[in-house]
């Protein structure tokens, strides 16, 4: 206590100087910060081709890290916007791209304290051992106790500090950037495995139809076998037709259970939920012309957004090299405080207590190193180079993928009106080939294959739908655009 009370006295009743000299180093570092020569973030925008900012992420900070209890609460029936939210808010992969963006903003916010003072202390006991003529100039017996306290202030780092807190400043926006990307291909992937679901349930639906017809049939042939009207062939036909079909129809079972075992996945759910997904293939019309794509993928695509950032991070990067052809210039103030007892005091005829300050200025500088410093410059310029050239090599492959999306939408809605006059002929043909049939002018081959024809013409249909769809989250995502609603017109 002693000790403590000894070191409040002692800083407190120092001179002002030394408080101005300390003031006003934090204030010239400050000023660096303000007014190097590195880009400030208008002129890194500007650079940037005036890229705008992407939209913020869909649910920062709301993902649940634990997903066993993600299936409660799950609604009895499941729609696509349903089912896009909660996979953004329990599904794993999300969380662990959420975490990343905070520990950049934590790493912004680690770098901005370099550039405010730093205090230090130390405590430090010697025990020495010399024998000398006369006796007085030997080591207290009890040992030397010191303790120190040190105030730094960077004042000049060669705008190493002000590269390094911009650099980190922009891994951390563009992190925001990835987790926003992340949030789209993972709303693309439901919204496709959603669709193949309700794909998959429509072609159960006309399996099990197609069945139900070849029942029919192999029930009229056996009728019309028994009392002598048509061959036993023609029967054996219709079974075996039978038997195909059913072996299609578990096919298409199981293509479903595949489908909604991996939309659970998605949605952060166990394997044993039971989830009910329900929507149907509905055609939504898509009115946007190519250049209105571009315009807004160009304005809110997320990778766009971090090619840039990835540009300004290795401009930075190349600053904190260059920092090195600069003096290092740090402003400091200690006080230190020595006895010859743990509480700093003096005790025996040997003893002795003392106490100084100091306030001053260190500067270092690496005049020369051989090239490494040079070296290390071009290296990291040629890296910027590398950058820029990845994006704008993204901005052509943007373009490309705006229109590949924009052309299969528009396949797939040609599609499906061949598709639907497809269902409607064959529906016809099948009911004029039954009736035929049954009329005793037709045959059974001519029945059979009007059954399979019909349920190839609506597995056609329901395929041209649901690829329409596919095509319509594809371009939404190519666009930057979150779009959870598919049927929304």
């Amino acid at each position: 206590m002693c000790m403590l009370h000894s070191m409040r006295i002692l800083v407190f009743s120092r001179r002002a100087s030394v408080c101005r000299l300390l003031v006003g180093a934090w204030l010239l570092g400050f000023a660096c910060f303000f007014s190097g020569p590195s880009l400030t973030a208008a002129q890194a925008a500007s650079r940037a081709g005036d890229m705008k900012s992407p939209p913020a992420p869909l649910y920062t900070g709301e993902r649940a890290p634990d997903t066993k209890d993600a299936h409660l609460g799950l609604p009895d029936a499941v729609s696509m916007p349903e089912a896009v939210q909660r996979a953004l808010k329990f599904n794993p992969s999300l969380g662990a791209q959420e975490s990343q963006s905070r520990s950049s903003e934590e790493g912004r916010k680690s770098a901005r304290g370099a550039f405010g003072p730093k205090l230090g202390m130390s405590y430090t006991a010697i025990k020495q051992e010399k024998k000398t003529s006369p006796a007085s100039t030997r080591p207290p017996e009890l040992g030397t106790y010191s303790w120190a306290v040190e105030i730094s202030q960077p004042v000049f780092q060669g705008f190493k500090l002000l590269a390094t807190y911009q650099k980190a400043a922009l891994q951390a926006d563009s992190d925001k950037a990835a987790l926003r990307n992340a949030e789209l291909a993972m709303t693309e992937q439901v919204q496709t495995y959603f669709l193949n679901y309700l794909r998959a349930e429509e072609n159960v639906r006309s399996e099990r139809d197609s069945l139900a017809r070849l029942r029919d049939q192999l029930r009229i042939t056996t009728a019309f076998y028994d009392v002598g009207l048509r061959p036993r062939l023609d029967v054996l036909q219709a079974e075996v037709n039978v038997s195909q079909a059913e072996n299609l129809l578990i096919q298409a079972e199981n293509n479903r259970d595949t489908y909604l075992a991996m939309l659970n996945t998605l949605l952060g759910l166990p394997a044993t939920a039971r989830a009910n997904y329900t929507g149907k293939l509905a055609h939504v019309p898509f009115r946007r012309s190519l250049e209105q794509c571009l315009e807004i993928a160009y304005r809110q695509r997320p990778d766009l957004y971090m090619a840039a950032k990835s540009v300004e991070i290795a401009g930075k990067d190349q600053r904190v090299v260059q920092s090195d052809y600069y003096p290092q210039v740090e402003a400091y103030y200690n006080i230190n405080q020595t006895g010859n007892t743990p509480d700093l005091q003096k005790s025996g005829d040997r003893g002795s207590r003392g106490s100084t300050w100091e306030v001053g200025a260190r500067a270092t500088w690496n005049a020369f190193q051989w090239g490494a410093t040079y070296y290390a410059d071009k290296q990291a310029g040629w890296l910027v180079t590398k950058m820029r050239y990845e994006e704008e090599n993204l901005k052509l492959n943007v373009g490309y993928d705006v229109k590949s999306k924009l052309l299969a939408v528009h396949e797939a809605e040609k599609r499906i009106s061949v598709a639907e006059k497809g269902v409607e002929q064959a529906t016809e043909a099948y009911n004029v080939a039954l009736a035929r049939y049954q009329e005793q002018v037709g045959t059974n081959f001519d029945v059979l294959d009007a059954s399979s024809k019909l349920t190839t013409a609506q597995a056609s249909l329901t395929g041209a739908k649901a690829d329409y769809l596919t095509a319509l989250a594809q371009i939404y995502v190519a666009m930057g655009e979150f779009h959870p609603d598919l049927m929304r017109r």
